[in-house]
């Protein structure tokens, strides 16, 4: 498969980022995300924001993406919702 893009290995850690982007979660997947972050915090001692956990997420499923291509949990999940 060809890469489109070069996955980034890791989420960034905490720093001053140069670009935004501007997300809109539901009240459910953003209560998940603060359970996820209290999780990490409360039962791995794991101390971050929810920008991290974001960040991680993204590099996760992109390097999920570049391994895996159609067989991608991207693109499986993506394809049940009918994305085009």
């Amino acid at each position: 498969m060809t890469q489109l893009f070069d996955p980034v290995p890791r989420g960034t850690p905490r720093q001053k980022h140069s670009s935004k982007i501007t997300v809109y979660v539901s009240d459910e997947e953003l209560l998940a995300l603060e359970q996820a972050r209290l999780t990490l915090r409360a039962g791995f001692g794991v101390a971050v924001d929810r920008g991290r956990v974001v960040r991680e997420a993204i590099a996760v499923v992109l390097a999920d993406l570049a391994e895996h291509g159609a067989d991608s949990v991207l693109v499986r999940r993506l394809r049940q919702d009918g994305a085009s």
